[in-house]
């Protein structure tokens, strides 16, 4: 534990009186954190829609400009990884198991409960639910993502700074940020980590254990989801012992090739041509319309204000939370690409398959619902299977369904112990597998507590007003990585001209 920072002791501090809080007063803590968040999401609602446009308007201008050529390493060093490996490590750290979740049953609302501008139940209903679904999982996600992991990367692979968020604003503030400022920056971004990672996994662990009790009577509770957290923790724990380039090399290529599966036989057994309409039509609304959702506040009376608040500011606060871990997951695999490369290839390959993914599993849902299953009584984490059940070849369906789940359940939690090991090491490439152990019996054991007294809720609130102050980390970073781009444009410049 020598290479251990004071970010690890003063973060393990702070979680584990979080989660005492929450164990102790659960309705008090929801209470609190629902407030406080409730009053973020309404008076900061515009300053998230600004900044997810900047930031994709802003990654789409680096990509093309002359920074574009800029290598993220050294100007010898190539990718670690083949293009196809590394996309399916970026999509697993970054999405995962939401898209499992949330595939079928978030279009399904915007189109039969609450959809945004239209009367529920419609085919402008169900257009419209497509097109935001694309948005909320799309290009400024991703964007957001790229600026975040490109700044980590640059300074990282190549100005030979420690892989933490705090290296990334010493452009602005220089070597204060290897002091107390620094750590503060630093904490903030593990505590959202931890905590964001720990609600994902009691999310995977919930739809798990509605699969198995859809398919074999498995009971829905707290002793089976903790027997499938148990599971899950050995597994993602001795894939994350193994490093980088075996555990979650491996097992984001495997997830990739269920989810494609999946995807296929969807398209196959359900609405098919449906399904392809509806993906061409709604792709090219959501490409013409990109900006005017991405601006959409609702803010007059008569305006659904509900579906701003409860979808699309919610979704882009929670992205902010996963900022630190996706950024700095994606910095580490992407080194030896040029930033244009980096760049294009995280938002344009994953907003496309996401598109595709949520027209499938959403125009199917639709389907089922209009032909007499009302899906829409169903749980979140049911939706998915009782679609499945009106589909030919459906338990092939669950059984790959829940492979896939459980498949990136580890993998998340493989990749955030692994980043949790940079970030509370110094920014160590290869952080001890002890710390890694540490960090990885933490999250589940908040995932279990949490579940254990009914507190995810909770815990999703905390780490969505933790967004609000690591946002504006985010803002500077954007700075920092402008500024130091701007001077080693000009220095590659001076080089070249012998000067």
């Amino acid at each position: 534990m020598k290479k251990v920072s004071n970010v690890f002791y003063i973060t393990v501090a702070i979680i584990a009186l979080t989660v005492v809080f929450g164990v102790v007063a659960p309705e008090t803590y929801e209470r609190i954190t629902s407030n406080i968040q409730s009053f973020v999401s309404t008076s900061f609602g515009w300053y998230y829609l600004l900044l997810f446009a900047a930031f994709l308007i802003l990654s789409l201008i680096i990509a093309i400009s002359p920074y574009g050529k800029i290598r993220l390493g050294k100007d010898t060093d190539r990718p670690d990884f083949s293009t196809a490996t590394w996309v399916a490590m970026l999509f697993s750290a970054g999405m995962g198991i939401g898209l499992v979740f949330y595939g079928a049953s978030e279009p399904l609302s915007h189109y039969a409960i609450n959809p945004a501008t239209k009367e529920p139940g419609t085919g402008a209903a169900l257009k419209e639910g497509l097109t935001y679904s694309y948005l909320h999982w799309g290009a400024p996600i991703w964007a957001m993502y790229g600026i975040t992991a490109l700044s980590l990367a640059f300074f990282q692979f190549r100005k030979d700074e420690p892989g933490l968020i705090s290296s990334t604003l010493k452009p602005i503030f220089g070597n204060k940020m290897n002091g107390p400022w620094g750590v503060v920056v630093d904490v903030l971004a593990v505590f959202a980590t931890a905590f964001g990672v720990a609600t994902s996994l009691g999310f995977g662990a919930v739809q798990i254990n509605a699969g198995l009790n859809h398919l074999f009577g498995l009971e829905i509770g707290f002793m089976s989801q903790f027997l499938i957290i148990t599971v899950v923790t050995v597994l993602f724990i001795f894939s994350a012992w193994s490093g980088l380039s075996k555990g979650i090399k491996y097992l984001s290529n495997t997830n990739m090739v269920l989810a494609v599966l999946l995807l296929i036989i969807v398209i196959v057994v359900g609405p098919t041509l449906m399904i392809l309409n509806l993906f061409t039509e709604t792709f090219g609304l959501y490409i013409v319309n990109l900006l005017e959702m991405s601006f959409r506040t609702a803010p007059l009376v008569e305006d659904n204000r509900s579906f701003v608040d409860g979808w699309t500011i919610f979704y882009w606060a929670w992205w902010i939370s996963w900022a630190p871990f996706v950024g700095m997951f994606i910095a580490r695999i992407s080194r030896g690409r040029t930033v244009r490369e980096f760049l294009l290839g995280v938002i344009v390959i994953p907003t496309v398959f996401v598109s595709i993914w949520f027209a499938a599993f959403g125009s199917t849902a639709a389907f089922v619902h209009d032909s007499g299953k009302d899906l829409s009584n169903f749980p979140t984490e049911l939706v998915l299977f009782n679609m499945f059940d009106q589909l030919p070849l459906s338990m092939v369906l669950s059984v790959i369904a829940i492979l896939l789940i459980a498949s990136f359940f580890i993998t998340s939690a493989d990749s955030a112990t692994f980043v949790l090991g940079m970030q509370s090491t110094k920014g160590s490439l290869t952080p001890p597998n002890e710390v890694k152990l540490i960090w990885g019996v933490a999250q589940s054991a908040i995932a279990i507590l949490l579940l254990y007294v009914g507190g995810l809720q909770a815990i999703q609130n905390t780490i969505i007003i933790a967004a609000l102050p690591f946002s504006f980390v985010m803002i500077l970073m954007t700075i920092g990585i402008l500024k130091a781009l701007r001077e080693e444009r000009w220095r590659i410049e001076r080089n070249a001209q012998g000067k």
